[in-house]
Order: structure tokens, then sequence, then C-alpha cells
């Protein structure tokens, strides 16, 4: 086969015909930069899942696609991607996640639906005003952006539009260190500036809860204890800095994808509309079919046979999401979008130890959100003719997707 490369222009347009013939004749490729790739379900879960896979050496992991003589830690994005608990392995992840995890608590986020709901109102109803518009910029990066806002308890004069369009364009800019590749200059020092641009404006509103605490989720992170420890002030920035990146890629990237979705399978729609109770099982389906995280990485810790091959301690494994969810041994008629509900979950927000905390907030946004279009906007309209993909891998989703709302 082919060498899996995650730059190529076809891969990126339209990934599944390469993913359907690696589980078929390849579920475990070896791929030109020198990692493998898993596409099968199991394989995939056996990865995320199992305590011999980690993270292993950052440092190491990143050399992999830049050579040894390359200063990771000298790249403001890279020691800040160091450092996020997801690229860490016990006890210095099982200490930072629990830290994280408790003031991101599962009370916390079903608090928080009824402003979700109030959001995803005024959110559309402004969106409607303006006609036919871009429905990426204008609701789907703007409805997650401003859910986090008001978790981290931002209040009105703490941010402006422009501000929240700069925050947007940071996380797009710095969460590049993500890819699976080798950044070109001008890209890696984008995302160097845009990381120290996004820690201190982190660190300027930790210094104001320090000051004076409020209640919401950035007090609580400031005094969140663990086992009788704290955050550090740079754990602290380091942390927000990825739950709000996100809160906002993912979710962002799941609600686009869901429209260009139904409007591509309107008999999916109907259903929706006819049922808007549906909502919930449609953000599973626009997870599986159309996942907005398409991969993630593990090292393995020791070695390991997969899909009948040894992985090397230390080699790493491209785990495929988005090819496992349209695994036929996991999924009935996994190529066609049905919003039935299915037995089998996803795996978009990956398992295990670093199974994804804002998992259960990403849900409920989209729960809200599809529910609240079949409600309130049943005829809406999607131009997918004029609807353009993001030029990336690991982030799948629009750039613009044309949207009207009647």
């Amino acid at each position: 086969m082919t060498p899996f490369d995650p730059a190529d222009a076809s891969l990126i347009r339209d990934p599944y015909p390469t993913y359907a013939a690696l589980r078929e004749h390849e579920p475990l490729h070896w791929a030109k930069d020198g990692y493998w790739v898993a596409t099968r379900f199991n394989d995939v879960r056996q990865v995320l899942i199992g305590k011999p896979f980690g993270q292993g050496d950052f440092v190491s992991n990143i050399n992999l696609f830049y050579g040894d003589d390359f200063d990771v830690l000298a790249n403001s994005a890279y020691a800040w991607l160091s450092r996020v608990f997801v690229m860490q392995d016990p006890p210095d992840h099982t200490r930072l996640r629990g830290l994280v995890a408790g003031a991101l608590s599962l009370k916390r986020i079903r608090a928080m639906e009824p402003q979700v709901q109030r959001l995803a109102d005024q959110l559309l109803d402004r969106f409607r005003a303006k006609g036919e518009a871009d429905f990426i910029t204008e609701f789907a990066y703007r409805f997650p952006t401003l859910v986090m806002c008001d978790m981290l308890g931002l209040k009105d004069d703490e941010y402006s539009d422009d501000l929240l369009l700069a925050l947007n364009q940071a996380i797009a800019d710095s969460f590049v260190v993500f890819e699976t590749r080798a950044l070109d200059p001008l890209t890696l020092e984008r995302a160097n500036q845009q990381t120290d641009f996004l820690t201190a404006f982190f660190d300027e509103l930790f210094e104001r809860r320090r000051r004076q605490p409020q209640d919401d989720l950035t007090t609580a992170l400031v005094h969140a204890e663990f086992e009788g420890d704290t955050l550090s002030p740079e754990e602290l920035s380091t942390s927000v800095i990825g739950l709000f990146g996100a809160g906002f890629e993912t979710t962002a990237h799941m609600i686009g994808n869901g429209m260009g979705c139904l409007a591509r399978f309107p008999e999916q729609r109907q259903r929706l509309i006819a049922d808007p109770s549906l909502a919930e099982a449609t953000t599973e389906e626009v997870l599986r079919y159309e996942s907005p995280l398409q991969a993630t990485y593990r090292t393995a810790l020791s070695d390991q046979i997969i899909a009948g091959h040894t992985v090397e301690a230390g080699q790493r494994i491209l785990g495929i999401v988005a090819a496992a969810n349209r695994d036929h041994d996991a999924f009935d008629d996994p190529e066609a979008f049905d919003i039935s509900p299915r037995a089998t979950k996803p795996l978009t927000f990956g398992g295990g130890i670093h199974y994804c905390v804002g998992a259960e907030l990403a849900r409920m946004e989209g729960r809200v959100f599809f529910e609240t279009l079949a409600r309130r906007f049943p005829d809406f309209q999607v131009d997918l003719d004029n609807s353009i993909i993001r030029p990336a891998f690991l982030f799948r989703g629009y750039q613009q997707l044309p949207v009207s709302l009647a």
C-alpha cells in the first residue's frame, strides 16, 4: 500500500477510502515517518485503553518528525503541549487529571444546561437574522467558546467579540502542535506566539480570581485539591488552555460536521425534525460517522502484539479513531449515517485513563444544539456546494459552511 501520509490532500479531502483500505489490507501499517497506524476498532481500543500503552518520552516523540537536533522544549507551543496532562503518563497524569476533573465535575456540567440552552437560542436567533452566513465562524465556533467563557466565569466586561475571535484564532494556530507532522518554521513561530498570548491571557484571569473568587470553574481550578495537592500557576494556565481549546475545537467541528451530515442525508434530517428527542443519538452518530478528532497517539511501554505484528517498546502508534468508528466488526452498516441509537459507542473521546474529561460537556452541547435546531428551525438550508473542508488532518471539520435558518 501507499504509505500513510496525513498531509496528503486527497486524504484530507476524504480520508475514508484510505481508512477502509487500511482496515482491510494492512490494519497495522508502518508510516513513512516511523510510527505504526492502527485502524480496526478492537486494535485502536486496545491501544487507547490498554495499560501497556502510554505517552512515553515527549521529546523523543516530537523528534520523530524533526530529527534529534531539534530543540523541542525551546518552543513555547511544544513546551506547553509537554505539560498537558493528556500527554503525560502516571503519576503526573494521575495528579493533574485528578485536579482538573475534580473542578470539572458532572454536577457542574449538569447545572450549566439551562445556560447552554439560553446561549443556543440567543446565538441561533442572531444567526437567523443574518440570512445566509458562514455557520462555522458565526455559530459553530462561537457557541462552544461562549459556553467555555460562561463555565470559566468570564464576565461581559472581561471579553469582547474581537477578543473571542482572537482566542479562537490562537487556539487554531497553537493546536497545530498536535498534528502528526513537522511544522514549517513560520507555522511553528505562529504557534509559539499564540501560545504565549493564551498563557498571558489566562494567567491574568487566574490572578484576578485569586484576588476576587467567584462561583466558576476558574476559581474552582485555583483552589482545586487532589490528595492534598494543588495546581501551580504554570499548570493552571496549561490546563485551562487545554480545556478551552478542546471545548472549542472538537465541539465546534462536531456541530459543523453534524450540519453537513444532516444536509447530505435528508431522510435522517426528517427523522430528527419529526422526533427531536433523537438529538442525543444524532450527536453520537455525528461523533462516529464524521469524527471531529480523527486520531490520537500512544507509545508502547513494552513489547506488544497488535494485529499480528510486534510493536516494540518505545514505538509510537497512531490510533485512527475515525477509521475504527467505521469498522464493520464493531458497527452495523457503518458507512451509513443513521441516527438510530447504536449499541456500541464511538471511540472519538478516547478511552482508559486518557478518556476526554470534557466528553460529557461536548455531548450535552451537541444534544442541546440538535434538539433546538430540529424544534425551532426545521427548514434550515445548508449550501454544501460552497462548503470548504479544513486543510488539516487531525481536527476534521469545515472551514466554511454557508447556512440559512428559515
